[in-house]
């Protein structure tokens, strides 16, 4: 098992989500970053879809019942590992009663815990994750829970030392597709959308990343009957200030959508923090997730 000493601003239990379930009116959820998740699930030898935990900006400490082989990906923390400092993206050994300091990342937001065995609270739907927005999964980590341990089983051997992650850009320029409601805005709103940049507001979370900058403006008044929002859509409210959907997005909306991030960009935006840039980069669409 894991004790939680220190939980750090937010953190949560994720895997890969639970997909499918749209229509049902429940978010899909998973990691926010989930390329760093799979990285880090690969390094200590389990299924990509391994639930770890998901760390907002660092800052927690981790106590270890059992013997473990932990990695962390994603946004780089320093890490001590029984008071000894410990790389990110490598294979570290944790033995029995040992403790896990993380710091806060340089860069980047969220940092993805993966131990042998994965994080074996029951799942719901299918999926071990904290759904931020309806409440499913297990609740917000905080100091004093303990999370078991699954076992290793026949998972596959620990092969590599280390593997490389790219730097995390405070202002990346990400991929959108246009639509499907760019008429419900003015003719140069694509063109404002384009010209950026946008600055990441203090209001973000996992559902979605609020954005400062200029204002879209719209061609029509009121506002659409609810209908189905994607992972990445660029909703905009009435303000003209657009928001980003990220893991725990709602499955429906009424504000208009003016396009999607594409499904790849995605992570980029979930590790931007405030104050951080990002420009869209407009580009012929390919479908989206949900």
């Amino acid at each position: 098992m894991i004790e939680i000493v220190a939980p750090g601003p937010y953190a949560t239990v994720q895997d890969l989500g639970r997909p499918g379930y749209a229509h049902l009116g429940v978010p899909r959820s998973g990691a926010a970053d989930a390329p760093s998740l799979r990285l880090a699930n690969r390094l200590v030898g389990n299924p990509e879809s391994a639930a770890g935990i998901e760390l907002t900006f660092g800052g927690a400490v981790l106590r270890f019942g059992v013997n473990a082989w932990i990695a962390l990906a994603g946004a780089p923390c320093p890490v001590e590992a029984g008071r000894r400092p410990a790389g990110m993206c490598a294979p570290v050994w944790v033995p029995q009663g040992g403790t896990v300091n993380v710091g806060a990342p340089r860069e980047g937001l969220r940092t993805y815990v993966a131990v042998r065995g994965g994080i074996a609270v029951e799942p719901v739907l299918g999926s071990r994750s904290t759904d931020s927005l309806s409440g499913l999964g297990p609740p917000v980590l905080r100091a004093g829970t303990v999370l078991p341990v699954g076992d290793a089983g026949p998972q596959a051997a620990i092969r590599v030392d280390s593997a490389v992650q790219g730097p995390f850009s405070p202002g990346p320029s990400v991929r959108v597709v246009l639509g499907p409601r760019a008429d419900w805005f003015a003719p140069d709103a694509a063109d404002t959308l384009r010209a950026g940049p946008y600055e990441v507001a203090t209001e973000t979370n996992r559902v979605g990343v609020r954005l400062r900058g200029a204002a879209l403006e719209r061609a029509r008044e009121g506002e659409i009957p609810s209908e189905g929002m994607p992972l990445g859509a660029v909703q905009v409210p009435p303000d003209g200030r657009p928001i980003v959907f990220l893991a725990d997005h709602p499955t429906t909306g009424g504000y208009p959508v003016i396009g999607v991030v594409a499904a790849r960009d995605v992570p980029l935006v979930a590790q931007l923090r405030p104050g951080d840039r990002l420009w869209f980069r407009p580009v012929p669409g390919r479908g989206v997730r949900t």
